[in-house]
């Protein structure tokens, strides 16, 4: 890990192993030698398929935290889940060349994680740039792939949405109290999801920093963001259609914030035409992404992947 990056830990909830909903840390080494991070819940004997969890841009293995717990305590099918951190966030260690942090670089390490977890093949859950990591996984090893949830991605993305991110990034303080984290979340997200109140801006200021000497500290690297210096933001983002067609074999759900400024309800249509099967689940007052921690939206996940494995052949 680079010297400037403080050793960090996650304070949201506990990393002690319980039947409540804990997990144990898992830490691999990619092929090219960085210490990747995961969060490992669930019995690794279940006899129910596993699933892994994949994050966003910037974010961290933690958003995962209530879906991994709602799955690997599920009452008639508990599953092992694996909720990781790509290289650069969370607790993964950073990489000294940002040009590395690319979903292609990411789907691999995912790949290496799978191999030193023991885990030949999953159903996929991707959270923005974690849904793209999982489209190239289909073009690259699609008998990985036993089913996958879209979580506010697809294979247009509104460079609105991308513009936005890069400013919100630019201006991503480093506060000095949680108070001051919460309210940094609320002002930047707050008109996206109307309906969060003050312990869910913690809850989620908590997920977006770490901790260090008891203030927040940056969960994921800065140079992360030299890649948005490079985007074209007055003509269309180049679009990956081919890539969602590699997952035209895998059982696909697809989530919508109702408030996406980067999932275009034109675009998750146009999905819905190539894969008339698709289960389409669009979150009301949320915005990109929506946050996987409601009952409704726990259940609706859940149910997906218990018919994806009841259907398959």
């Amino acid at each position: 890990m680079r010297a400037d990056v403080p050793t960090p830990t996650m304070p949201a909830t506990s990393g002690t192993p319980s039947p409540t909903g804990g997990w144990r840390d898992l830490y691999v080494s990619s092929r090219d030698g960085l210490r990747l991070h995961a969060r490992d819940y669930g019995d690794r004997a279940s006899p129910w398929g596993p699933v892994i969890c994949l994050p966003g841009l910037t974010r961290n293995a933690a958003d995962f935290h209530e879906l991994a717990s709602h799955l690997a305590n599920h009452r008639h099918r508990p599953r092992r889940v694996l909720a990781l951190s790509f290289r650069g966030r969370g607790l993964s260690e950073h990489d000294r060349d940002w040009r590395n942090y690319t979903p292609q670089t990411e789907a691999s390490d995912v790949l290496d994680v799978m191999v030193a977890a023991g885990v030949p093949h999953a159903a996929f859950v991707g959270t923005s740039r974690g849904g793209l990591v999982i489209m190239r996984l289909a073009a690259m090893r699609p008998s990985v792939l036993k089913a996958a949830v879209l979580n506010d991605i697809g294979p247009e993305i509104d460079q609105r949405g991308m513009l936005r991110i890069k400013k919100t990034l630019e201006g991503f303080p480093r506060p000095a109290s949680w108070e001051e984290a919460s309210e940094f979340m609320k002002r930047a997200y707050g008109h996206a999801f109307p309906r969060l109140g003050p312990d869910d801006w913690m809850a989620y200021a908590r997920k977006t920093y770490l901790e260090h000497e008891g203030r927040p500290a940056l969960a994921y690297d800065p140079a992360l963001r030299r890649h948005l210096n490079g985007i074209a933001f007055d003509r269309p983002l180049p679009a990956i259609w081919p890539l969602f067609a590699a997952l035209a074999n895998v059982p696909l759900m697809a989530i919508r914030g109702a408030n996406s400024d980067i999932l275009a309800a034109e675009t998750l249509a146009e999905m819905a035409a190539q894969r008339p099967d698709l289960d389409v689940f669009e979150v009301a007052d949320a915005g990109h992404p929506p946050h996987l921690v409601s009952n409704h939206a726990l259940s609706r996940v859940s149910r997906f992947l218990t018919r994806a494995e009841d259907d398959k052949p």
